[in-house]
Formats: C-alpha cells, structure tokens, sequence
C-alpha cells in the first residue's frame, strides 16, 4: 500500500455504537455516522454490521462514495467449528461487496453460534480441527477472488485469548487482525504478538481497554456487555494498551495496511452534545501524533 501513514487511518461504525449483536443499544443512522466520519477527515472506513449500509454491493459502494469514503472492508462473524455448517456463503457475500467498492479486507470472527459475546463453549479437538481448516479454506478463496482475509481475536468467540491465536498461528496459515483491545481484555499482549509473528499481521483494529473493567469480566463478575455498556473501551491513550509501543512494532515491522479506530460503543439513548464523534476525534488525533512520531525516529 503506498498510502501516508496518516492516510491509512480508518474509521469503524462501532465507534458510533452501530453493531451487529441484537438489542445492542440505539443504532445511529448511516448519513450521521458517515457524514462525521468526513468531517473528522477520515477517509475510509469499515462497512459496519448487516443493515447499516445497503445489501447490494453497488448500491453499498455508492453509498460510501457519496461521502467520499474508502471502503476498507468489513467484520463478519462466522461459525467455523461446526462441519455441519458451511461458512462460505456469508464470507462471499462480504467479498462481494469489498469487491464493488474497491475494499482489500475480510475480518473473520470465530463466532459461538450464539447471538452476542457473553459466553462461549469449550472446543474439543475435532472442532479445533474444522475452525482450523476453515480458516484456511476462507482464507485460499478470498485470495482467490482477489481480497485478504483475516481472523479477529475476539472477547466471546471461540479465538480469544493467546492461547486460540497460538493454535491459530500454528494450525493455519491466515493472516491476523490484531485487535489492541479484544487481545489486552482477554489477558494477552499484542505487541508481543505482533513482534513475535510481523508476516501474519494483516489488518490492525487499535482499541484501549480499561484494565479493571476487563478483569471483571474475565473473573466471570460481569458480562462482557455490560462492561462495554459501562465503559470497557476508552480513548486511545488512556487506558492500559501501549496503543504507541503497538504503533512502533508495526512500522517498523513494514506493516503497511489500516489501523481502524475502533472503540466499541453502547448507546442507551440520543447521545448529548456531540455524541461519539468526540471520542473518535480524540482517538484519530492520538494516532495521527504517534504515526508522526514513529516516522521521525
């Protein structure tokens, strides 16, 4: 990618509370969320959860062009360890529309099955080994159709913590998104991660965690609803990710792809004032001055 570093920030509908788990909270509508999006001068973005934007790809595409945004590609939950169950439909769905509107990138969520992230079964091996396969047969086909595919570490799915991207690494060969967030709240370290495994970073979601909410939730003593309805997710920079130490592995590992903000939102009414666009201001600043940072040293 021969974009600048500060080009290569994108933004997320998440950030605005628009998410994909039923009974999430208020869902802001696309104008709004697309509209502050530019304004911020962000320049791509993530697609967002079925519904937020059209389902046919060239309406989609449209869309985002009217607001002068880049589509970067988009999250889809899918359930890998099932053999029951074929996953590639839903995935050559999202490739499609990548595909109409330029996007590079396909972010897999090992889903449970369940609606939501709150609690998740224990694989056993032969599970282990159809997530595993299914991962590298998604990841074969988007290549194949001209995309990346990656898989999203993520707080209740069934990869999660160090030890699933470990098994992941070492079972696979798809490329990872690294989520600063999922991974810290989970108990893992992504910089080390990233450090010890530069080749398999294929996109970059930067969240902060706030570090007690996180040990409440993996202690068992809060859903991991509940603690992004009370503040799970802070501003990059104030929270226990080294969102810069995070910043510097990556560049100077030569990763060249997105670094999407992504602060998961809950919004249990119309926002006051600004509403979300404050915290995403505040996030895009602090990534901008790290990138600067980064390329001076």
């Amino acid at each position: 990618m021969s974009l600048s570093p500060a080009s290569r920030i994108a933004g997320a509908p998440i950030s605005w509370g628009v998410c994909e788990v039923p009974g999430w909270g208020l869902q802001l509508p696309a104008d709004r969320v697309l509209s502050e999006m530019r304004e911020l001068g962000l320049g791509a973005t993530e697609f967002g959860p079925d519904g937020f934007l059209p389902d046919e790809p060239q309406a989609r595409a449209a869309v985002l062009g009217g607001f002068g945004l880049q589509a970067v590609g988009g999250f889809v939950p899918v359930l890998l360890h099932d053999a029951g169950h074929d996953p590639l439909p839903e995935v050559d769905a999202l490739i499609d529309a990548c595909l109409a509107a330029g996007a590079s990138t396909v972010v897999l969520a090992a889903t449970t099955g369940q609606d939501g992230y709150d609690a998740r079964p224990v694989l056993d091996d032969v599970q282990w080994k159809t997530l595993l396969a299914n991962l590298d047969r998604l990841a074969d086909h988007a290549e194949a159709r001209g995309v990346v595919a990656v898989v999203h570490p993520h707080m209740g799915t069934m990869v999660e913590d160090a030890d699933d991207v470990q098994r992941v690494l070492d079972g696979s060969h798809i490329g990872l998104c690294v989520d600063t967030g999922h991974l810290v709240a989970a108990g893992a370290d992504p910089v080390a991660i990233t450090l010890a495994h530069t080749a398999r970073v294929g996109h970059v979601h930067l969240k902060d965690v706030d570090a007690a909410q996180a040990a409440r939730v993996l202690a068992g003593e809060i859903t991991f609803s509940d603690a992004v309805r009370e503040g799970l997710w802070t501003v990059l920079g104030e929270g226990s990710v080294d969102v810069l130490a995070m910043i510097e592995a990556l560049e100077g590992a030569g990763y060249r792809g997105w670094y999407v903000l992504e602060q998961d939102l809950m919004l249990s009414g119309e926002p006051e004032g600004e509403g979300p666009v404050a915290d995403v201001r505040r996030c895009l600043a602090y990534v901008e001055a790290a990138l600067e940072r980064t390329a001076r040293a």
